[in-house]
């Protein structure tokens, strides 16, 4: 079957003919025939339930201010501070006592800074010292309760379902913390097998020496992280390949101190060649160390981005305001596409986005497909003839985009984010283009940076994805916002999509 297409784009790279559709992403160029499945979604994190946390409590602690106003920079403050301390993202075994002391310092700290404010603007409004002490201790109290809450919650969940893992390592130092994990149920992290270079160790878990053992237990189990113990050896790309596929690193530290003759501790230095570290995932920068299941553990960072609730929250508030204010455009858009071109007004479409994952695209249908492959290996269909005025229309001014919205709005995307596609396409591109499947590591937008640099339509493959990973690699709330004024700016020189 020979793909239809009305307009050239070179760029695009069409696939050959007979290149049939596939259902998810590729996550990355197998090797000898292996691969993992693509990302799972990953379990969803405290982050949103300790900020609304925070906000609760610093309204509390709204009357014991002089006036309801002030309120606003005190949120500010703290949430500002907390977010700055990480608390957040808390550990893999979260507990209230251990954050108490940084809460209650950057609550005291926020109202030591709107006291100020208010004795420097308004002397005779000045705070007093009880209304300090009594405003620090009520959020304080409201704050350490509702993490409590959030804590404790998460705990119960890691104990009811604990993340599968594998342990890589020497099979029997690799046994030995696969045995103290599985007796911490708590930790939240259930071993399931061991990857070693080797096959003694004893009874235990089973011993994976081949990647389809691997791939097996992966799959089976549902594999969410991998914790290293000692040199990758022969394994190192094979951890790197389960890191793209979603899997949390931990590098688990296993020695145990010696003393030496004057009764000072001398530990072991990691055995560890230069070798082992340009191909073992171990090499890349690694977070604070947290105690889990009694060993000193670092969580390694894969290269994801590190975006943070307010990104989401951004996307919520946006899409709510721009769904009522676009509502009458939105119905008068659906009434006139009824009219003019019968059933049918949302086009629903299946496209790729964050790790990998299909969702349900809506936009308003100003082109009818042939049939189902069409619609699913069609490159483009801008400037087509057979097109009716209002459906030129809707693409020249890209009204055709507002249901995606609604899109944001449930999180299927989010307002700024590298370009959903489809999955014929991403499969293409993935092949083609090194670093097009790296887009995904950020939810898919309506908008994104390669979209303000001209980059819509037929345009070059190349250039999006290397716009869009730069975009991931520098992804700040301010660009965002930068992003989303210079979208609306371009509106007034629609160029269609």
């Amino acid at each position: 079957m020979t793909v239809k297409r009305t307009v050239s784009a070179p760029a695009a790279q069409q696939p050959e003919q007979g290149f049939l559709p596939v259902p998810v992403l590729p996550p990355r160029e197998v090797r000898d025939g292996f691969g993992f499945p693509a990302r799972q979604r990953a379990r969803r994190t405290p982050g949103l339930s300790l900020l609304v946390m925070d906000v609760t409590a610093a309204l509390t602690a709204v009357p014991t201010l002089p006036h309801p106003l002030l309120a606003a920079p005190l949120l500010l403050a703290v949430l500002w501070l907390n977010a700055r301390a990480a608390l957040y993202r808390p550990a893999a075994v979260p507990a209230v006592l251990d954050e108490l002391p940084a809460v209650c310092a950057r609550i005291a700290v926020s109202w030591c800074a709107v006291a100020a404010l208010v004795a420097a603007l308004s002397p005779a409004h000045a705070l007093s010292v009880l209304t300090l002490l009594a405003g620090c201790v009520l959020q304080a109290a409201a704050s350490c309760a509702g993490r409590g809450v959030v804590h404790w919650r998460r705990r119960r969940d890691l104990v009811r379902s604990p993340a599968a893992a594998l342990v890589v390592g020497p099979a029997a130092t690799a046994q030995r913390v696969a045995a103290a994990f599985l007796r911490r149920p708590e930790c939240g992290l259930r071993p399931v097998g061991v990857l070693a270079d080797d096959m003694t160790g004893g009874a235990g878990l089973p011993v994976l020496s081949t990647d389809e053992e691997v791939r097996r237990a992966v799959v089976q189990n549902g594999v969410r992280a991998v914790l290293l113990v000692g040199p990758a050896g022969e394994h190192g790309p094979l951890v790197r390949e389960l890191a793209e596929a979603g899997c949390a690193l931990w590098e688990v530290d296993t020695h145990v101190p010696s003393y030496d003759r004057a009764g000072s501790p001398a530990y072991e230095e990691a055995d560890r060649s230069a070798d082992d570290l340009s191909t073992c995932p171990a090499a890349w920068p690694c977070a604070a160390s947290e105690r889990i299941a009694g060993f000193s553990c670092h969580r390694l960072d894969t290269g994801r981005p590190a975006v943070g609730p307010a990104k989401r929250i951004l996307d919520v508030l946006v899409s709510g305001v721009l769904l009522l204010l676009a509502a009458p455009v939105l119905l008068a858009c659906a009434v006139v596409l009824r009219v003019s071109e019968g059933p049918g007004v949302v086009f629903r479409q299946e496209r790729v986005g964050k790790d990998g994952l299909p969702f349900t695209l809506l936009k308003f249908r100003s082109h009818r497909p042939a049939d189902a492959h069409e619609a699913a290996t069609r490159w483009s269909v801008s400037g087509e003839r057979d097109m009716s005025r209002f459906c030129r229309f809707l693409r020249r001014s890209s009204l055709d985009e507002l249901p995606q919205l609604w899109n944001v709005f449930r999180g299927d995307m989010s307002l700024v984010g590298p370009r959903p596609e489809r999955p014929y396409f991403v499969a293409t591109f993935s092949q083609a283009h090194p670093g097009y499947a790296a887009r995904h590591r950020m939810p898919t937008g309506i908008t994104g940076l390669a979209q303000i640099q001209g980059l819509r339509g037929d345009t070059s493959i190349e250039d999006r994805a290397r716009f869009d990973n730069a975009y991931i690699d520098d992804w700040s709330l301010w660009q965002d916002v930068c992003i989303l004024l210079r979208t609306a700016a371009a509106l007034v020189r629609p160029t269609g999509s």
